[in-house]
């Protein structure tokens, strides 16, 4: 395949500049005057960039339940990072996996008659390798292995127990893990101490991985709390990535400046930090995440009995409308802010797209549906997203949640809502600087020696689009509609979008860490 007169955004932030691209065996195999046979793509006056590379996804079942995943290569997303906010599904037993599915059916639904045969991480490596249509690297889940170690109970772990955890960790890094996550809002990973983390994270760096940390509030503290995974990162050497990086609430408008002075001192001390960012303002979660820590300590059977317990909702209530929940960024919830974007009970459907009344209403919504209710939470703060993703360490991630009838947009329209809003329309970054912030420089923290790049014998990982149309279509209130203006995507060379179709085609596979810190498939 030839595309001709493309210009090229090669992803390293160099001005664009006009070439033919010749893609052969699933390489880039010139790049200037191509000549030779096959299928001619005229590509005058389209940019051809990259694979844009999703630095912060939840597709950990939509990959598997629905490998086409239109959602994500109709966006020009060629390559994923799985295993999120310290939860997903590897390595479990059947016991953990069990509680893991509840408390995630939220994130990623809980599909009837799925195959969960796998338990450790090169399993579930192994069943993506089975045909999906974009490329998925993961991070170990430290709640899941806390879960699989600890429990769900709220206390620092023994010294067996961090032993413990940390040969799982050691495992998954072994079997491909890229790194690991942290999710530290969320149960059970937040019991864990920065002792704890600074331990599990020196594993994490003799294997040449990071630490992704969804950190402990993106709101009153948040400046701390990124301080305190500065600190983890000190105390291990392990490279610290900083997921959905933003200040958010009230509390913290126009604070951006504030949260990168903090990073650029680190960077300058020696530390090696990057983050990544979605372009939109409002967030999404589940609706039980934003319960106190303690409310949801011992799992999710555990936690629906104190909402059945009035003394236990009383002290519940207290904690998130007056004193600021953990869960809730240590802000006092404000209820207006909060919109239902699924349900996981069909009694529900008819709340979906409406508000959350009051404390009464939250409670009855977390028992009735048994915490499956997601939401999108209206508390960002446009000033910060923008000085944020200028930084450069800055790299992009969708967040996207695929499960729920109004899941948030940008699970749909993140990628090119960057290269319409941000770059085209706003002029917040130039076009080869966004797309050095989507490929080459996500490709580099992730050890993907030959991709991010229009480079020859770099894989063919291509996106196609029409730098004056390419748009988001996808609305809070129409979600899953796809962008405009992306014509051709490659994975592998091989193509997954051509002429703005999805072909059917799988080429995508699991991008495995090896232990030296290099990238296979």
């Amino acid at each position: 395949m030839i595309f001709k007169n493309a210009t090229v955004v090669d992803g390293t932030g160099a001005g664009p500049y006009v070439a033919d691209v010749a893609v052969r065996d699933g390489r880039i195999s010139e790049v200037g005057a191509a000549t030779g046979g096959g299928a001619v793509i005229d590509a005058a006056g389209l940019v051809l960039a990259p694979g844009f590379i999703d630095m912060h996804a939840h597709s950990d079942l939509a990959l598997l339940t629905e490998p086409d995943h239109l959602a994500k290569v109709s966006q020009g997303v060629t390559c994923e990072v799985l295993g999120q906010d310290g939860l997903s599904y590897a390595p479990a037993d059947e016991a953990t996996l069990g509680r893991l599915r509840r408390q995630l059916a939220g994130w990623n639904g809980d599909p009837g008659g799925f195959d969960w045969s796998w338990r450790t991480v090169g399993e579930y490596l192994d069943r993506l390798d089975e045909g999906i249509a974009v490329n998925a690297c993961y991070l170990v889940p430290q709640g899941t292995v806390r879960a699989l170690v600890v429990g769900w109970e709220d206390r620092p772990a023994t010294d067996a127990e961090l032993a413990g955890q940390k040969r799982v960790i050691a495992q998954a890094m072994a079997d491909g893990a890229v790194g690991m996550s942290t999710g530290l809002t969320y149960t059970p990973g937040m019991y864990a101490g920065t002792g704890e983390l600074a331990e599990l994270c020196g594993v994490v760096a003799a294997y040449g991985g990071f630490h992704a940390t969804h950190h402990r509030s993106y709101g009153r503290g948040a400046l701390e709390a990124y301080a305190e995974m500065i600190e983890v990162s000190r105390r291990s050497g392990c490279p610290l990535h900083l997921a959905h990086a933003t200040m958010n609430f009230k509390v913290n408008r126009g604070r951006a400046g504030e949260l990168l002075g903090l990073l650029d001192d680190a960077i300058a001390d020696g530390c090696d930090i990057t983050l990544d960012s979605y372009p939109y303002l409002p967030g999404s979660t589940t609706l039980a995440a934003l319960l106190p820590s303690w409310a949801s300590a011992g799992g999710p059977g555990a936690t629906l009995e104190r909402l059945r317990d009035p003394a236990a909702c009383a002290r519940i209530r207290h904690v998130m409308e007056v004193e600021g929940s953990d869960g809730c960024h240590g802000v006092p919830v404000e209820w207006d802010t909060l919109r239902i974007s699924g349900a996981r009970s069909a009694a529900l459907a008819g709340r979906v797209g409406t508000g959350v009344a009051d404390f009464e209403d939250f409670r009855r919504l977390l028992i009735d549906d048994e915490l499956g209710i997601t939401i999108v939470q209206f508390v960002g703060d446009e000033e910060n997203v923008q000085t944020i993703m200028r930084h450069p360490a800055h790299t992009g991630g969708s967040d996207g949640l695929l499960a729920g009838a109004r899941p948030h947009p940008r699970a749909w329209g993140a990628f090119p809502r960057y290269l319409a809003r941000y770059v085209r329309e706003l002029g917040v970054l130039s076009l080869p600087e966004c797309v050095a912030h989507l490929t080459g420089r996500p490709a580099r923290r992730l050890g993907l020696r030959d991709r991010g790049l229009i480079r020859v014998g770099y894989h063919a990982d291509l996106v196609l689009f029409d730098p004056e149309s390419v748009r988001d279509t996808a609305t809070f209130d129409d979600p899953r509609r796809q962008a405009e203006g992306i014509s051709h995507v490659l994975v592998g060379g091989v193509p997954v979008i051509g002429d703005g179709r999805h072909t059917g085609a799988l080429p995508g596979r699991a991008l495995r860490r090896t232990s030296t810190g290099t990238a296979a498939i």
